[in-house]
């Protein structure tokens, strides 16, 4: 099965670390992998987005085309929304309903929120799950979590590489990244 996701962020929100995930946890899985990623603001608090591609064929750009994707995953709502002219006729928006508020005139929530209503949709409180699993940090590993009940890798390859991205910082925040992983499945897997 061939895959597009864009993942869509602010600086510090951990895109490239749910980047890395996925890679790998599809590299492990037998597929061809290209990644693009544009990062340059990040540590501003500036968007951050990644194209991911993965196929069992070989896959020819790292770019996704408009029209192309099937996911927009955002960290931040904002961030997600200005993608969603890239989904495909099936393709499904996951995305954090809590919003990073870093500029002056940050839309209206609801009315971003509504809009994702035109969409096949996965919409939760991220923060408040990552909260639950042990540390509000782990928002974007809820989201992963959340996206990898839709695609066909294998589980195992996930938490592999949630304990290489995390045992230097020690059990405890594995095992909270853990947690935040399978809450992100649950909570899209209860809907």
């Amino acid at each position: 099965m061939k895959c597009d996701i864009i993942l869509a962020g602010v600086g510090g929100q951990g895109i490239l670390t749910i980047a890395f995930l996925l890679d790998n946890a599809a590299l492990a899985s037998g597929m061809n992998v290209k990644q693009s990623e544009v990062h340059g603001m990040s540590q501003r608090g500036g968007a951050v987005y990644t194209h991911i591609r993965f196929s069992p064929d070989p896959i020819n750009s790292d770019l996704i085309g408009h029209g192309q994707a099937d996911f927009i995953v955002g960290v931040e709502p904002l961030e997600a929304l200005r993608y969603v002219d890239y989904l495909n006729g099936n393709g499904r928006i996951i995305s954090s309903t809590i919003p990073e508020v870093n500029i002056p005139n940050y839309p209206d929530l609801d009315a971003i929120l509504q809009e994702f209503g035109k969409y096949p949709h996965s919409l939760f409180d991220a923060k408040e799950l990552a909260k639950q699993a042990g540390s509000t940090r782990s928002q974007n590993i809820v989201l992963a979590g959340a996206l990898s009940y839709f695609l066909p890798l294998e589980e195992q390859h996930y938490r592999f590489y949630i304990e290489e991205l995390f045992s230097r910082k020690g059990e405890k925040v594995v095992e909270t990244n853990y947690r935040a992983f399978e809450l992100g499945r649950q909570a899209v897997a209860a809907e």
